[in-house]
């Protein structure tokens, strides 16, 4: 099992309409965690299921083996599934242009970086650390939509 677990959630109200990220990392050893949120007024639930797991590896301080807990399918077959593929392809797909060709690019160089395990969770579950992601996104857009364009979180803290 890695010793850095980390639960990622993006979601949107509207698609496209006002949407959020948010991602926990927890040490299981030492259960010390960090936690952040933010959002954009106008974006896709995609691009932020992916900025999700972006932002979560750019927090690791270098090269690291993490999973990470996702209820995004199109995120985790992004990962292992279709990457590769459209980047042999020269980002794109055959059946026409590819969307978010920069966070995929992103991705790409970060999962290069870094061991990471994908695992996919069912949404609204019971998973503490995804319910906990999904109310992080949730009081981000909440702030957005009623009027904060710099709302975000971010909290050190121990888990659970």
């Amino acid at each position: 099992m890695e010793r850095i677990q980390a639960w990622t959630d993006g979601g949107c109200r509207g698609n496209p309409g006002v949407g959020a990220w948010a991602f926990l990392l927890v040490d299981s050893h030492t259960g010390k965690a960090l936690s952040c949120a933010a959002g954009e007024r106008s974006t896709t639930n995609n691009r932020m299921e992916m900025l999700a797991a972006i932002q979560t590896l750019r927090a690791l301080k270098g090269p690291s083996a993490i999973c990470i807990h996702s209820d995004s399918r199109y995120l985790i077959d992004c990962c292992t599934k279709w990457l590769a593929g459209w980047k042999r392809q020269g980002w794109k797909r055959r059946g026409g242009a590819l969307k978010n060709v920069d966070l995929l690019q992103m991705l790409d160089e970060l999962l290069n970086m870094h061991q990471v395990r994908m695992t996919w969770v069912k949404g609204h579950s019971g998973d503490a650390g995804n319910d906990y992601v999904d109310g992080l996104l949730n009081t981000v857009m909440d702030q957005i939509q009623a009027g904060d364009p710099q709302a975000n979180i971010l909290k050190r803290h121990s888990w659970p």
